[in-house]
């Protein structure tokens, strides 16, 4: 087994961090607001929460890339007001010069940052031959694989020898075996001393990933996105993911982070009519439901267990799981999803039958779609433009979120034969007025 870093001082820290965003005329959105963090010698950090959570821009921040809106981020003792020398970063896209061979797009870096040819040279070979990819130094990307374009991306930002590497969903774009493997291989040259670096914090929407990975896990709440826990994980290096105690961690972690806030008492908030919609299909609706209701779960499952069965990462799973939930579909609570009765009516109904099922929780549950039901029957034409709609939810939510929530709401408001939408005209309609 190998032996852990000894984790000792402070390198960098986070000090009350908001940072909010201009919304035209109307009040600024708030991403983040009063986060706090540290990141010490010889750890691995990671963040962990839902999209939009703020987690990117929180890291952006860090690196110098974004300016806070409040609060300060204090390197080695010292307030960041730029990019942060001392911190290299790695991204989910590969973001590599396709002009470039990888010994150039590892290079490049280094010749930004002046260093003599010659010791540009030998820096680049050795942070290439460290991350695996000795032998091809004179391939160009197009014709390397996305994980070892992804080691590139590595390559390039460990060759100068950052104290701190972070990474932004650095694992999302491969495939799972790949990157499966880039993992392990990271945490073999972490944990054996060999890479140039003090400290990571890594960004990720992966559960099992954070505890597979990470010493401690700071999990994010959204809107705004506020560190809700911290949880510190206790398995030395390698770790075991059948391990029943690993297991029983990440079923924890997604027990909190699909828990639904505590809203003085009532068991939970539901949509208003100016929340956003999440980007989620009533096929996806529709098959979450069925895979869960059909054997073996037969109505109850394991968020990790369905996560595995429909593969599906959390970024993917979490939208659909929020969607069943507020439409009164699903329970979740200790890691676990349960069916209600109204959603086992649905997966054992017909086509006609299930579009009423979705109608009646709709409306229950969706003020928009409600909304714009009652105005279409009020009306003495029963038609409503759709800039009627959208101005009204730009009181509450950004232009483009204002139009992603519509849209959604149009979706899913067709399912359910609620009303009809004209793309070209941009006009709803009632095709069976009840007034």
């Amino acid at each position: 087994m190998n032996k852990p870093l000894a984790i000792s001082e402070t390198v960098l820290s986070v000090d009350h961090v908001s940072r909010q965003f201009a919304r035209g005329g109307a009040s600024a959105i708030q991403v983040l607001d009063d986060v706090n963090l540290t990141l010490r010698k010889g750890e691995i950090v990671g963040i962990l929460g839902r999209s939009g959570s703020g987690k990117s821009t929180l890291l952006r921040i860090i690196a110098g890339l974004l300016r806070a809106s409040g609060g300060d981020v204090v390197y080695q003792g010292k307030k960041i007001t730029g990019p942060l020398e001392g911190a290299a970063m790695v991204f989910q896209t590969f973001a590599l010069f396709p002009w470039l061979t990888v010994l150039e797009n590892v290079e490049a870096g280094l010749e930004a940052m002046s260093v003599p040819a010659k010791e540009c040279r030998t820096r680049a070979l050795k942070a290439i031959d460290l991350i695996g990819l000795d032998g091809f130094e004179s391939a160009y990307p197009r014709e390397i694989s996305g994980g070892m374009r992804q080691r590139v991306g590595f390559a390039r930002a460990l060759v100068v020898e950052p104290a701190i590497l972070l990474m932004d969903e650095p694992f999302s774009a491969l495939d799972v075996l790949t990157a499966e493997t880039l993992r392990t291989d990271l945490l073999d040259l972490w944990t054996e001393h060999k890479l140039p670096i003090q400290s990571i914090l890594l960004v990720t929407h992966n559960i099992e990933e954070a505890v597979f990975m990470c010493d401690r896990i700071l999990v994010f709440s959204s809107n705004p996105g506020r560190i809700a826990a911290e949880i510190q994980i206790p398995f030395p290096h390698p770790r075991n993911r059948l391990d029943p105690v690993f297991r029983q961690m990440v079923d924890d972690i997604y027990a909190r982070m699909t828990a639904r806030p505590p809203t003085g008492g009532t068991k939970g908030k539901g949509y208003q009519l100016g929340s956003a919609l999440p980007d989620v299909s009533t096929n996806e609706i529709a098959g979450l439901i069925e895979t869960v209701a059909l054997a073996p779960f037969n109505g109850k499952a394991d968020l990790p267990v369905i996560s595995q069965e429909l593969q599906m990462g959390d970024e993917e799973l979490f939208p659909i799981l929020e969607v069943v939930q507020h439409l009164g579909f699903a329970e979740l609570a200790a890691g676990d999803i349960l069916l209600t009765p109204v959603a086992r009516a649905f997966a054992e109904s017909d086509m006609e039958a299930r579009k009423k099922i979705f109608a009646q929780q709709l409306l229950a549950c969706v003020p928009l779609a409600g909304h714009i039901k009652r105005v279409l029957d009020e009306r003495p034409g029963h038609r409503a433009p759709r800039i009627r709609f959208e101005g009204e939810l730009e009181d509450y939510l950004s232009d483009s979120y204002a139009q992603e929530t519509l849209d959604r709401a149009i979706n899913w408001g067709r399912y359910a034969e609620l009303f009809a939408y004209d793309d070209e005209t941009e006009t709803f309609s009632l095709e069976n007025p009840t007034g």
